[in-house]
């Protein structure tokens, strides 16, 4: 039995979370970190991971960018796994976290989606098959509440398409003030913001007399939730190093 914490627990993803978890029999939530702490609730609530009495076997972190930075320390100090699901993150946030696999687990991936990470493996074969003869746009498109923009989702499939052809491309966020023709190695990045979409990922391969689309969408919360909890439970017991959904995609 794998026993999590969760970081912002009382957020919409922590409370998904401990939905999924609680039908689960491989694993269980121990402790939840949010500023509403409620430490006699089931289970209970703490106010920073220090306050909690006992180190779980997994962290799961879905909380924000500041919160994120302060876990890396506790982590660091008790030797805990954990998965990181906070996007946003800053680059000091970023390079703590490659030193901290140095010494334990860490998963992280831009989107805790199984769909969305074979869409990036699908992004990377056609990249590989078309080349330069087709433009790449992605499109994102998700709640207003989302700070972030492009979306963490759009940059690793960016990122992703990019290594495919041996970085050849450079982004584009917005051509408004540019009066010239497409240059044949953008990649433009479009970000969408409004209501309440969950999240919708869609890259255009637009070549001679044709266009090819790769799109995904995501009808609820949890979809990400459980690639989470998936995650939390491969990453127990696991060495130090840096893991990724690829890792555990091929793991199952």
């Amino acid at each position: 039995m794998v026993k999590i914490a969760i970081q912002g627990i009382n957020g919409r993803m922590g409370q998904a979370l401990c939905r999924l978890i609680a039908q689960r029999s491989d694993c269980t939530v121990v402790a939840g970190i949010d500023l509403n702490a409620q430490p006699d609730a089931v289970p209970p609530v703490y106010a920073s991971l220090d306050e909690m009495p006992c180190v779980p076997d997994v962290l799961i972190d879905f909380s924000s960018p500041a919160a994120t930075a302060k876990a890396v320390g506790y982590c660091a100090e008790h030797t805990l796994p954990v998965v990181v699901c906070t996007t946003g993150l800053d680059p000091e946030t970023e390079q703590a976290l490659q030193r901290l696999a140095g010494t334990t687990a860490v998963f992280k991936s831009a989107n805790m989606s199984m769909g969305i990470n074979l869409l990036a493996e699908l992004a990377r074969k056609a990249v590989q098959t078309l080349g330069l003869a087709y433009d790449i746009e992605v499109i994102e498109k998700h709640h207003h509440n989302k700070v972030d923009a492009p979306s963490g989702t759009a940059l690793m499939l960016a990122e992703e398409m990019n290594e495919a052809s041996g970085h050849m491309y450079e982004y584009v966020y917005d051509r408004h003030a540019v009066r010239k023709a497409r240059d044949v190695h953008e990649m433009g990045l479009h970000a969408v913001r409004g209501g309440s979409i969950v999240g919708e990922h869609e890259i255009l391969f637009c070549g001679p007399d044709e266009v090819i689309t790769l799109s995904h969408s995501a009808a609820s919360r949890e979809v990400f939730a459980n690639g989470a909890v998936n995650a939390a439970v491969f990453l127990a017991g696991k060495g130090p190093g840096f893991y990724s959904m690829k890792d555990m995609m091929r793991h199952e």
